[in-house]
């Protein structure tokens, strides 16, 4: 994709800006342990996206052959929500500030589509990244999470440009499911435990190994706006 033609980027949240994953992976184990659930760690990362409570559902029906209750379904998320509150923040990958600081210096829209739905969300990415609530699209703004397109539709609908003028970055499969569903060009940057296929299976147009390398990719749109 031509780098003069971007006017705007949708960043996956967890494993894309904040190295987050590590901390979903102890919580989903650890959360649905208490329901007699042996969650696998490469499970967390293959399910990141979803809404938390799709998880909880497909976590069910996989290892109990049966669908949660709504009481079970509230217990589990509260559970791995307490967990997540007690682990150590994430801390934000390497150039990624930068990087979100300069794309937006030349005129680039950055949106964050993420499937949490944390209330620290917002007040969060304002601080690290100086995204403000209007571009960002959370768990709590869809009816369904990924893979399904509509969140990445809805950053594209907000941002008033064509589906050419803008690109995706995500981690995930389930991710890049959704981006490509959307009509979206997505970048794949493999900052987990997955294999590189496993992205490239799910429709990714390019693949990078980490945030540097993904820092010097799209830092190209920089200098060629300016």
């Amino acid at each position: 994709m031509e780098a003069s033609a971007i006017r705007a980027i949708f960043f996956d949240m967890d494993g894309v800006l904040y190295d987050s994953m590590p901390n979903h992976e102890y919580t989903w184990i650890n959360s649905l342990k208490e329901f007699g659930i042996d969650f696998q760690p490469e499970e967390a990362y293959m399910n990141e996206g979803r809404t938390g409570y799709s998880t909880i559902r497909i976590a069910f029906q996989k290892y109990l052959n049966r669908q949660p209750s709504k009481e079970e379904e509230e217990a589990a998320y509260q559970l791995k929500t307490e967990l997540m509150n007690k682990r150590p923040a994430a801390t934000i990958f390497p150039h990624m500030q930068e990087l979100i600081h300069q794309l937006k210096s030349c005129g680039i829209k950055i949106f964050v589509v993420t499937g949490s739905r944390q209330p620290a969300l917002v007040s969060k990415l304002n601080t690290d990244f100086a995204i403000d609530a209007a571009c960002i699209i959370s768990g709590a703004d869809v009816e369904q999470g990924k893979p399904h397109p509509e969140p990445y539709l809805k950053a594209w609908e907000r941002s008033g440009y064509d589906k050419n003028e803008c690109i995706v970055v995500e981690n995930a499969p389930m991710g890049v499911e959704s981006a490509k569903a959307a009509g979206l060009y997505t970048i794949a940057v493999n900052t987990g435990k997955l294999n590189d296929q496993v992205l490239l299976e799910a429709g990714a147009d390019e693949l990078y190994a980490d945030s540097q390398q993904l820092s010097l990719v799209l830092k190209k749109i920089d200098h060629e706006k300016r």
